[in-house]
């Protein structure tokens, strides 16, 4: 078994392109060493700002001698009816490289056809790995990429080295001008010299020795580890801990070939600002890490942390003091610029910015906005409505302020602070603040019932008015993130188990659009299709079973944690043999009553036996489960429902649905009819019938 390691050597990479490239190198990887039959026991990657690593164990050494088989053209257009070869078969032979007769003809479903059987020699893998890696490095996808030079390839960054070993030799190829070698280079300013390197173990190992820690998870270890280090070093604040951001380590693990961490300190008059904002403004423009006392609150101090040793400690400390001194005295005057101005007195502002240049302003949205809030109280809680409106008034407002201005990823968090400071009550404020949550998939959503229905409403809002002037997802191109919001939405309503319809509240939006924009009459039905796709992908993600999904959303999709609960009673019950078989029962009824609606049954026209038993049990499972459903105990509808397996088993078995005698023929179908229709009161199990 062979060894592969391959580092493409670059300029400085930018940290949101390293985990993503290094993804897709080791999925590219697998996927072609598996297109040209190349066995290997496992494939992974690491990397630093200046190298994306693939590494590749137990690689098989040879490509496994192989026949291939070659259908050419059928044997009539092969040959003549003297046996002689014809155009067709002479051209098909030459191409593979043999003579006519070498041919051989098979019989295949379509008749005899000649086929062309070829012994092909498996290739060294040493052979091979040149042009697929060349490859490679050309496939990996970045957000960004550049030309340099006079060559073909473009990159994140300029690539300056090609490392390629297998078994410790250098595979030789070019990508452009740069060829591949046996050599790497250790950190950029501590270890600039070329290393020659052997083996996985000692590139690793070597490249630690010169100040690289090329291993993503170690060094990400360090990271955490320097910080907590250099803040345990401040004695003046015992029990101080830094906030560990995990978006932030992993950030800051892609920015350094090896941490060095420092600890530097602010003046305490910028307490002052809201803690969201200090972390922000460390975060985001220097990718410092804030620090917290035992009471929870921010500290006058931050962690840098640096790619190269820090010597002159006092230097160091003093410039990354002196660069952040001037974002949190811009952010200081920005606060107490904001504070001139109550939140409210900026709603009509808002007419100055454009949500959709076809949708109108920002103000219009609010408006919006506030009504659907309102309908959405007065249908889940009524006593929430004044708080919910107020907050749907105040939602936006802070989008004029100085504050989200310069820091966009503040709305919503100063909204709500500076409505506490107008003297807004918390349950507005709050809601003002978690509007916006969750900000993307799995992060947190509203913790109160009022931030959970502007945010309801904001979301339903948007998706009804882009869907109304067609500019809705397609493809991979979703530039309004309309999936974002829509499966924001369902998160915040399955989060808070709300029972709304989903039906009544994309009418209600698409309301607030009429009069200015064309509304199609089927609107509503495209907009809930859209969610209900959304909803579905999610629950299966989640490991629920496609046909368990689907029975429940094709029958009713409007209360989306009813829908829930009907899939999570029919995945609990899906295992059992007879709901199985009542499943495959109930399919052969749809096939049978097609589109039959009529569900009355004439007793007198009942046979006795096996006929009215099934009567009987469908009357007494009906008024047994009627109420269960209306309560929403799906798992207990099922159970009992599983009563009617046997019967309607002895009824297929002893009775002949499509008699000749209409009547009872009609009869018969009206039966199974409000059967199914009980049914489906839960789902559509027929989905789930296994052949």
């Amino acid at each position: 078994m062979s060894e592969l390691l391959f580092e493409i050597g670059t300029e400085e990479i930018p940290a949101g392109y390293i985990i993503p490239a290094l993804q897709f190198m080791e999925q590219a990887a697998r996927e072609h060493l598996g297109q040209v039959s190349l066995a290997f026991g496992g494939a992974r990657t690491c990397g630093t700002p200046r190298r994306l690593t693939l590494i590749v164990s137990e690689l098989q050494e040879k490509q496994e001698d192989r026949i291939v088989e070659h259908t050419g053209p059928s044997r009539q257009a092969g040959f003549d009816k003297d046996g002689n070869p014809s155009k067709a078969a002479i051209g098909f032979a030459r191409s593979k490289g043999m003579a006519v007769e070498d041919l051989q003809v098979v019989e295949t479903p379509k008749g005899e056809y000649l086929m062309a059987v070829e012994n092909v020699k498996g290739l060294e893998t040493r052979e091979i790995l040149p042009e697929l890696l060349k490859n490679l490095v050309r496939e990996i996808p970045f957000p960004k990429s550049m030309r340099w030079g006079q060559g073909s390839i473009a990159f994140a960054r300029p690539i300056q080295w090609l490392l390629a070993l297998c078994d410790g030799q250098v595979m030789e190829f070019s990508v452009d001008a740069t060829s591949s070698g046996l050599s790497t280079r250790g950190h950029r300013f501590m270890a600039p010299e070329w290393v020659r390197i052997t083996g996985t173990e000692q590139y690793i190992n070597t490249l630690r020795d010169n100040w690289v820690i090329v291993e993503n998870k170690e060094r990400r270890q360090r990271v955490i580890d320097e910080v907590k280090r250099v803040v345990q070093d401040q004695r003046r604040f015992a029990g101080a801990e830094p906030v560990l951001d995990d978006d932030l380590v992993d950030t800051v693990t892609n920015l350094v070939e090896i941490p060095w961490g420092v600890c530097g300190s602010f003046d305490e008059k910028f307490l002052e600002l809201p803690q969201e904002v200090l972390i922000t403004s460390m975060r985001e423009h220097q990718k410092y890490f804030p620090v917290r006392g035992s009471d929870g609150n921010l500290l006058p101090l931050f962690v840098a942390v640096n790619n190269t040793r820090v010597d002159d400690l006092e230097l160091a400390v003093s410039g990354h003091q002196r660069v952040l001194r001037a974002r949190l005295e811009d952010g200081l005057f920005f606060f107490r610029a904001d504070r001139k101005k109550r939140l409210a007195d900026r709603r009509q502002d808002l007419e100055g910015i454009v949500f959709q240049n076809k949708l109108g302003s920002m103000l219009e949205k609010t408006n919006r906005v506030v009504e659907l809030t309102r309908m959405l109280a007065r249908n889940i809680d009524p006593a929430v409505e004044d708080n919910g409106v107020r907050a749907a008034k105040l939602a936006k407002c802070d989008l004029l302020t100085e504050m989200v201005g310069e820091f966009p990823s503040l709305q919503g968090i100063m909204g709500g602070e500076y409505a506490l400071i107008d003297g807004e009550n918390e349950e507005v404020a709050t809601a003002v603040y978690e509007h916006y949550k969750p900000v993307r998939a799995g992060s947190e959503l509203p913790g109160r019932l009022t931030g959970a229905m502007v945010g309801i409403a904001d979301r339903i809002d948007t998706l009804a008015g882009c869907f109304t002037i067609g500019a809705r997802p397609t493809g991979t191109t979703d530039p309004f993130g309309l999936r974002r919001q829509a499966l924001g939405l369902l998160h915040i309503i399955l989060g808070h188990n709300l029972h709304l319809s989903l039906q009544n509240c994309i009418d209600k939006a698409l309301t607030g659009y009429r009069g200015n924009i064309d509304v199609q009459d089927n609107m509503a039905d495209q907009l809930i299709d859209f969610i209900r796709l959304r909803f579905e992908n999610d629950i299966i993600a989640s490991g629920v079973r496609i046909e368990v999904v689907t029975a429940a959303t094709s029958v009713r999709f409007d209360d989306v944690v009813d829908c829930k609960a009907r899939i999570q009673s029919l995945d609990n019950i899906s295992s059992r043999e007879q709901f199985s078989v009542l499943a495959g029962s109930f399919k052969r009824i749809k096939n049978i009553i097609k589109d039959n609606t009529e569900t009355h049954i004439d007793e007198t026209l009942l046979g006795e036996g096996t006929e009215r038993q099934l009567y009987q049990t469908l009357v007494q499972v009906q008024s047994a489960i009627d109420p269960l459903l209306k309560r929403g105990q799906y798992d207990d509808a099922l159970e009992i429902m599983l009563q009617m397996k046997e019967p309607v088993d002895r009824f297929f078995d002893d009775v002949m649905v499509m008699t000749d005698d209409l009547s009872l023929r009609r009869n018969r179908l009206n039966l199974l009819t409000a059967l199914g229709e009980l049914v489906l009161k839960v789902g559509d199990i027929s989905k789930m019938h296994q052949e």
